[in-house]
């Protein structure tokens, strides 16, 4: 075999290890709850130690679970990883807003790292749709619940409930998971519990969004 075939067949198996690995990595999170994150993992070198206890979806308000899907993206039961509507709008808007779903975020969280680069972009992509079909809604949603950040150092809604308002995430009441909602895009630089009028009024807003995907039957791929 001549040195180009060589280098070829390595290649090729290369990409094939390549995909044996993170086919394995998709299956393997739909049971087994991710041990932590890059940015958890950074964060604990950083800061010493980060505040995060894994909690299962059936513990957690089902308000609160509709109020951070209605605030993040209202329309996670109606798209398979992309939602194409929000990023046409996102487009038209000059890139203004943001147009990442829930799950690219799960993506991102749980197998990639922080940062705009193409390269992430391009895993993002790859991933996002290999985890809408492996795992169904409930589990994406209920991994991002546990790995998402609520402030510095503070992971997870289990950890976010009892940081803000002393309570375990099944006692939150709407206006405490909207609240909690509305910090997400920038949870180092808002306080669930001392928000302005600004983000108070976005939080109502997203309770009443909450009550409408639930009646509207948007939250119906991750209610029991």
């Amino acid at each position: 075999m001549t040195l180009r075939g060589r280098v070829r067949r390595y290649a090729w198996r290369g990409v094939l290890a390549i995909a044996a690995v993170t086919l394995i990595g998709v299956v393997l999170f739909r049971f087994v709850d991710p041990p932590t994150t890059h940015t958890i993992w950074s964060e604990t070198r950083r800061l010493g130690a980060v505040d995060r206890q894994w909690v299962s979806i059936d513990e957690v308000a089902p308000s609160a679970i509709r109020a951070i899907v209605a605030a993040e993206d209202a329309n996670f039961c109606g798209h398979w990883g992309f939602d194409m509507a929000a990023i046409r709008e996102a487009l038209d808007d000059g890139g203004q807003r943001g147009a990442s779903t829930i799950s690219q975020q799960t993506v991102k969280n749980v197998y990639l790292w922080q940062g705009r680069s193409w390269s992430r972009k391009a895993a993002e992509a790859i991933l996002t749709p290999l985890v809408e079909a492996a795992w169904p809604k409930r589990r994406i949603l209920e991994v991002y619940l546990n790995v998402a950040e609520f402030d510095e150092g503070v992971f997870g809604i289990e950890a976010a409930a009892h940081h803000y308002f002393r309570v375990p995430p099944d006692k939150l009441t709407p206006m405490q998971g909207a609240r909690l909602a509305v910090i997400l895009p920038n949870p180092k630089a808002r306080n669930a519990a001392d928000l302005p009028d600004w983000l108070l009024k976005r939080a109502r807003r997203i309770v009443d969004g909450a009550a409408t995907i639930k009646a509207d039957g948007r939250a119906s791929c991750f209610e029991t």
